[in-house]
């Protein structure tokens, strides 16, 4: 099964609905073994299609937080979610989309995390309609190497917020102080490239030169702590100071995302990339992606889960045709059975007129035709038995026709003969030895027999 692993940029919260728009997206094409297909950037219209399309969802979309979660399931759980987080967030919590991490932490609390619904839809519907399925959305947080390590050693805690060192960060529904987290846990620090603008027609400004200097630069900063993570949009020459202000003395883990797809690819470009995060590692777009398959957190929940067996307009136009002729098959079908059948129901009266024509002709006298094969043979036997013909179901043609195929059974070894209803019953002496071709000689004169197992005696009728 292929897998589109495609990387999301956040919602620029400047921009309305109404004008969002979705720049090339980096992407990387994986096949059912896991090689490399392709990669690069492509408008959403023409990304390659896959069995599975998985979204990394920028972390300044998302506010990741630890909370208590009432034991419940379905719409109730929906219902019951936003008053649990509605204090941890600036926008209004109804018009924020909530999902669950199914793994518990430690203390028994779960990640919940909450991004703009209209921002979520947007996303999901355009490559719905783009004729990608079988979607799942991840936080791309979750797919940094160092956080998928600690998530499992530590549990995530939440505290008082901080106030960030800079004061251009952005968030679509949480309050980005809340990173700040108690300073035993480690963190992780990771710099996926250039802010790019979800309006590039309207924003013109927004789009960076790659000769940009590093000062006059607004990067995206990814910070991880245990199970929890915020993105920020930092000017280049901040990032380092913001990471150390909000890890608090906490050991941090800096890594640098490279070989992004329509990102500059000079060693120069390279150079100022490495530059905003001293002593930060290397991470490939492609590392990135594939550790997007190992994340089991799926945003797509509640209204927004992956529904396959249902069938949108888009969907339906492009089955319209194959629908149309299914259809079309059907009809064709059901409407050669029932011509066949009328065919083959005036072929069967046509032949029962002419049996009842023909017992009628040989046997003027019948008054009453029910069954004509039936009387026809009937009157036959009547008349055989009238000449003097013996019946072949009579004793002396049963026996005659057994003396015919006894073969090497010997005719002494023949205890007694009962003849009743038609059939006679032969019953061998003792220690007399009955071959298996008895029966094939029975048929071949006419007769059918067969053996008793437990008493060993033969009833043999007449075949006709």
């Amino acid at each position: 099964m292929s897998t589109l692993i495609v990387l999301m940029p956040p919602r620029d919260p400047a921009v309305h609905s109404q004008e969002w728009q979705l720049p090339e997206l980096p992407f990387v094409l994986l096949d059912k073994t896991g090689n490399t297909q392709r990669a690069g950037r492509s408008a959403l219209g023409l990304l390659p299609k896959a069995s599975a399309t998985i979204l990394l969802i920028a972390a300044r979309d998302l506010l990741m937080l630890a909370a208590t979660v009432p034991p419940l399931r379905g719409p109730r759980l929906r219902q019951a979610l936003p008053n649990v987080v509605e204090d941890h967030l600036i926008q209004d919590a109804q018009t924020c989309h909530l999902a669950l991490d199914p793994k518990r932490l430690a203390d028994g609390r779960q990640v919940v995390a909450a991004i703009d619904r209209g921002w979520f839809r947007f996303l999901l519907e355009g490559f719905t309609a783009a004729g990608h399925r079988n979607l799942r959305a991840v936080p791309v947080a979750r797919c940094l190497p160092a956080a998928q390590v600690v998530e499992a050693a530590h549990e995530a805690q939440v505290t008082e917020p901080a106030v960030p060192a800079e004061p251009r960060v952005t968030s679509a529904a949480a309050n980005p102080a809340s990173a700040a987290t108690p300073a035993f846990d480690p963190v992780t620090a990771c710099v996926l490239g250039h802010v790019v603008a979800t309006a590039p027609a309207l924003l013109p400004g927004v789009a960076l030169e790659p000769a940009a200097a590093t000062t006059e630069v607004a990067l995206e900063l990814a910070i991880v702590r245990g199970a929890l993570a915020d993105g920020f949009a930092v000017p280049a020459a901040s990032v380092a100071a913001t990471v150390t202000a909000l890890a608090g003395g906490a050991p941090v883990s800096g890594y640098v995302l490279t070989q992004l797809p329509g990102e500059p690819a000079s060693a120069a470009a390279r150079a100022s990339l490495a530059a905003a995060l001293p002593g930060a590692q290397t991470l490939t777009f492609e590392a990135l992606a594939r550790r997007a398959l190992a994340c089991r957190f799926d945003l797509c929940q509640f209204e927004f889960a992956s529904q396959p067996w249902q069938l949108d307009r888009a969907t339906l136009r492009r089955l319209r045709v194959p629908i149309v002729l299914v259809a079309a098959s059907l009809v064709v079908a059901v409407v050669g059975a029932n011509i066949q059948w009328l065919m083959m129901a005036r072929q069967r009266d046509a032949i029962s007129a002419q049996m009842t024509e023909l017992l009628l002709n040989a046997f003027p006298k019948t008054t009453v035709v029910l069954d004509p094969a039936g009387q026809m043979a009937r009157q036959l036997q009547q008349l055989r038995l009238a000449a003097g013909e013996p019946s072949p179901d009579d004793f002396l043609a049963l026996s005659d026709g057994l003396a015919r195929s006894l073969g090497p059974v010997p005719a002494n070894g023949i205890a007694a003969l009962d003849y009743h209803d038609r059939r006679l019953d032969v019953t061998f002496k003792p220690g007399v030895n009955v071959d298996a071709d008895l029966a094939k000689r029975l048929a071949g004169n006419g007769l059918a027999g067969t053996v008793d197992a437990s008493t060993g005696k033969w009833t043999i009728r007449s075949a006709a």
